[in-house]
């Protein structure tokens, strides 16, 4: 069972058995930081940053969608973002590729709630933020992943103990972030090329995956309420429903959000 005090993102381990994959190759650790999507963010100037890793043991103002913080005690989490200057994929398979990638990696039957969630055992263990900054070269792509590790129940405040978890909660273990960060990038190395070839296997391994295909869910779009049965994804126009009302529409995850 690995130590806590040795369990610190050391670059050099990081990038080990790294060598096939174009993510990782320069892997950048913060202490402490406001966010790592801002970090990356500072580097998208610079098309050659390509595939640059931002890695931090604790973020000050780390950010989920639509405004939302992201919470997280130093050295409990993996605070990752993976800035792309040279990326054909449009947003909305970027986003299923990256959730597949994340579900991958946490394995135990780790679930994707779209657009930008992780569950594992009914609870979130982690989320996805990606962002896109325009450039003289086009548009960068940033993407934020945070990954609980070794939160305990009290770790998280009350009102989130009923929808949250750590992956050494729900595996009793005492997991190893290295290792966890390693095995991050190479999924994602993996499903970012798989995209690429495939979008259609992205969309399957979805759906394998989805916790709310073939549901009835209700989501927010633009500020009004739609509900119905989630019947796919469309790998350009985002989640497709048939609604109450009997039609068919698809809704991008830029401004959309699931209801609670």
């Amino acid at each position: 069972m690995p130590s806590l005090k040795n369990d610190i993102l050391n670059p050099d381990r990081i990038k080990a058995d790294l060598s096939a994959a174009r993510i990782g190759r320069e892997v950048i650790v913060f202490k402490s930081t406001s966010s790592t999507n801002d970090i990356a963010a500072e580097y998208a100037a610079n098309k050659e940053n390509d595939r640059l890793v931002i890695l931090a043991e604790e973020q000050t103002a780390g950010r989920g969608r639509a405004a939302n913080k992201w919470l997280s005690a130093p050295s409990e989490s993996i605070l990752c973002s993976i800035l792309l200057t040279d990326c054909p994929l449009n947003p909305e398979i970027l986003c299923l590729a990256a959730a597949v990638a994340v579900a991958e990696t946490i394995g135990q039957s780790a679930k994707i709630k779209w657009p930008n969630d992780i569950f594992l055992n009914d609870k979130k263990v982690a989320g996805i933020l990606l962002e896109s900054k325009a450039q003289n070269y086009g548009p960068a792509y940033i993407i934020g992943i945070g990954i609980n590790c070794h939160q305990r129940k009290d770790s998280f405040p009350p009102e989130l103990r009923p929808i949250a978890t750590s992956i050494d909660i729900e595996t009793q273990t005492t997991c190893s972030r290295v290792s966890i960060a390693r095995r991050l990038l190479v999924c994602l190395d993996h499903q970012l090329a798989t995209a690429q070839r495939d979008s259609i296997r992205i969309i399957d391994q979805w759906r394998e995956l989805s916790i709310q295909l073939g549901h009835r869910i209700t989501l927010i779009y633009n500020g009004r309420k739609f509900t119905g049965n989630c019947i796919g994804i469309d790998p350009q126009k985002g989640l497709i429903l048939q609604l109450d009302t009997g039609a068919v529409r698809m809704f991008d995850a830029a401004h959309t959000t699931i209801a609670k």
